[in-house]
């Protein structure tokens, strides 16, 4: 992939109807697009979005219509989704990553623990499938072995460990072939905890323990039947009988037993009488009855039947539990034993990992750093869970915050929320812009050759926070796998950034044509006037009237508004009762007297106000090229427009008093006149109204910023001038 040259073609994109162009970062790796409300930024910015997360582009507004996406790199290859990074404005809900978590990880000590962690998790699994196999369940076993021996979830190592003692210690595993979902289930959960089948097992297991103590072999307490079955089986596996000893049982009288089989056939004659006792079944029998009330337990039921052993064990189903689960820890010890030994082993290596990772200054920190550093917030950050994050026992870091009030005020930490409430939204956008340099620092990290676009990232920013933007977007720039399209609407940081870094040839505008939009070259970034206008005054018409503004600004700020030029030059402005009288001649005293000279143009005794209506009806004419921001025909066009709509008022108000009262808001106090004699014209009005809103901000140019005229579509304004030249 390479991102040396990137061709665009979009079409019926969000809105953009079509556009075209090429982006060769083979001189410089960034590119500023000035683009006005309207014609494309959102767009533009949503479609790259798009492609970074493989989704269609579309148009929301005429579904119908095909959207085509051609985002292609120097070699004519799709541009690939990981290789663009689109940032918007502020989203409030961006957070850190799982990927931008690869800033802390120490190489070294993450690949020694993510070892250990995946020799662990082996063990486990191999553990747990023989607990699924042992238990015949597909519930989650390691949530059940929690809950069973510390009666809370996420306590799986501790569960076992608890129990290691009894497990090793136990000589069989009596009730290894429970099957665990027979017993322990909700149905079966809540049956056992009714009064009646409590009280039918008390009676059951009160009448047993009866039948119990009556033996004359056993005892409840140390020496029933099951614990008979056991030493049977114990003996004769260790060849005891085939050595000929015997065992002898004590009770009305001695009996000698010198064969396994003859001691279970004891165990069984026992076993049976006491099952079979008359009252124990009738015990038993109620029992059933209750069972047979809800099918919902048939199966229950049944198993019972065939377990009898187990109803006395039902009276504490927990202690149960655990009984069972021992016993598949028995029949498959070794896997038990080695698990916890592994685990063991890895939380010591843990420790000692963790206090290495201690010591170390990692990228993250780096990255708060800057932030703590270049941006102005009433907050601090630090990083609560580091050591956790480099060793992948958290997947993403957690920020801690340090309100402080400053300059002796109270500092305290505060979560996300509450911080995120105190912020103003300039603040807020400050934090955003956090999570931006970590995706930034991650990708630096990773090498990952990058596009990034910038959705007017310092929109709405103090100055301060501003700049502190721009300098990380120069850092941005000399990384050799980054590029960046910056996509803004606002001029003043529009040109901020070619001032800074961005190449003048690097510098486009965005204009809304008939067809789509086209990208071009910037005009007209650095003053116009000391450019272009000034030099051009003698010889160009249009640049001419568009300097007056200009000239008016300049002796406003170096004598002021009472002086006689400033006023010859509010009448070029403003219908005044001289403003037919002005000449050309007029205009070239006041250049000269103001920059020094004793130049004139051709004609300086044509009045200048006729010459601003013949250059405004050659911009409706001979429109410029759709792909300039036409600044002097914007100019032109608007005091064009003003002095037509002036002076349409001035003459049908007929009131010479009143105009010549007017000092300052010429423009509304007319057309609040106008509308007072006048309210029944409500066409004229409508379009009075709509050059009292349009025009200003593109005459007087405060301090030569003169966004309002970029923003201003040209066929808006020639469109107004034709309505205003109607009346």
């Amino acid at each position: 992939m390479s991102l040396e040259k990137i061709s665009i073609r979009l079409e019926n994109c969000y809105g953009i109807r079509s556009v075209t162009h090429e982006f060769d970062f083979s001189n410089s790796a960034v590119y500023a697009i000035y683009a006005p409300n309207g014609s494309m930024k959102t767009s533009f910015a949503q479609t790259f979005k798009d492609l970074s997360e493989d989704n269609p582009s579309k148009d929301r507004v005429f579904p119908g219509r095909v959207s085509t996406r051609t985002i292609v790199d120097s070699t004519g290859a799709n541009v690939k989704k990981e290789c663009v990074y689109v940032v918007s404005p502020y989203d409030e809900g961006l957070g850190v990553t799982e990927k931008t978590a690869v800033l802390l990880v120490d190489a070294k000590l993450r690949k020694e623990y993510e070892r250990l962690h995946a020799e662990l998790n082996r063990s486990k699994k191999k553990f747990l499938t023989s607990m699924r196999k042992q238990s015949k369940s597909r519930l989650d076993l390691e949530r059940e072995i929690s809950f069973a021996f510390t009666r809370q979830d996420g306590h799986f190592y501790r569960a076992l460990r608890r129990v290691e003692d009894e497990v090793e210690s136990q000589q069989d595993a009596p009730l290894a072939n429970i099957k665990y979902n027979m017993l322990f289930n909700d149905r079966v959960k809540n049956f056992l905890e009714t009064q009646d089948f409590k009280v039918a097992v008390e009676d059951y297991v009160r009448k047993y323990n009866e039948l119990l103590d009556e033996s004359k072999y056993f005892s409840r307490e140390t020496f029933n039947y099951y614990n008979a079955s056991t030493v049977a089986r114990s003996l004769a596996s260790n060849g005891f009988f085939d050595a000929k000893h015997s065992v002898n049982l004590y009770g009305e009288e001695k009996i000698e037993i010198n064969s396994q089989d003859q001691l279970e056939a004891l165990v069984a004659k026992e076993k049976e009488r006491i099952s079979s006792d008359h009252n124990l079944r009738r015990k038993f029998a109620e029992i059933e009855k209750l069972l047979t009330k809800n099918a919902q337990l048939r199966g229950f039921q049944d198993y019972l039947a065939e377990n009898e052993i187990l109803l006395p064990k039902l009276a504490n189903i927990d202690v149960l539990k655990e009984e069972v689960w021992k016993s598949y820890f028995k029949v498959h010890f070794d896997i038990y034993q080695n698990l916890i030994d592994q685990y063991r082993a890895m939380q010591k290596r843990k420790v000692e990992i963790e206090s290495e990772a201690r010591k170390q200054r990692t990228q993250w920190e780096s990255v708060i750093d800057i932030f703590n550093s270049r941006f102005f917030v009433p907050f601090k950050l630090v990083l609560q869970n580091r050591e956790r994050v480099i060793l992948g026992t958290d997947p993403i870091p957690q920020l801690g915050f340090v309100f402080d009030e400053g300059q002796g005020g109270d500092r305290t930490d505060v979560n996300k929320e509450t911080l995120m409430r105190a912020l103003s939204t300039g603040e807020k956008k400050a934090f955003y812009i956090l999570n931006i340099i970590f995706e930034v620092e991650a990708r630096r990290k990773a090498q990952q050759e990058t596009l990034f676009v910038f959705d007017d990232i310092a929109d709405s920013f103090d100055y301060r926070n501003k700049y502190a933007i721009v300098q990380y977007l120069i850092d941005i720039g000399e990384e050799p796998n980054f590029k960046q399209i910056l996509l803004s609407h606002n001029f003043d940081f529009f040109r901020t950034v070619n001032s800074r870094f961005v190449r003048y040839d690097q510098c486009l505008m965005a204009i809304k044509t008939s067809g789509g939009v086209s990208i071009a070259q910037a005009t007209g970034i650095k003053n116009p006037f000391v450019n272009d206008w000034k030099r051009a005054f003698f010889n160009d018409q249009k640049k001419r009237i568009a300097s007056i503004p200009f000239l008016r600004n300049l002796i406003e700020y170096t004598r002021g508004n009472r002086d006689q030029d400033f006023a010859k030059l509010t009448s070029l402005l403003h219908w005044k009762a001289d403003s037919e009288d002005i000449t050309q001649g007029d205009l070239d005293e006041i250049y000269n007297r103001l920059f020094g000279g004793c130049r004139t143009c051709q004609d300086s005794r044509a009045v200048v106000v006729r010459g601003i209506e013949a250059i405004a009806d050659r911009c409706i004419s001979n429109p410029g090229p759709v792909d300039s921001v036409n600044f002097e025909d914007k100019i032109v066009l608007s005091i064009a427009i003003r002095i037509v709509a002036e002076r349409f008022m001035v003459r049908k108000i007929s009131d010479s008093q009143f105009t010549s009262s007017i000092v300052a808001n010429q423009t509304q106090r007319l057309l609040k006149r106008f509308s007072q004699v006048y309210p029944a014209e409500v066409q004229a009005l409508n379009v009075l109204k709509s050059v009292v809103l349009m025009t200003p901000e593109n005459i007087h140019l405060n301090s030569f910023m003169y966004e309002p005229i970029l923003d201003m579509s040209d066929e808006h304004l020639r469109r107004l001038y034709c309505q205003v030249k109607v009346l």
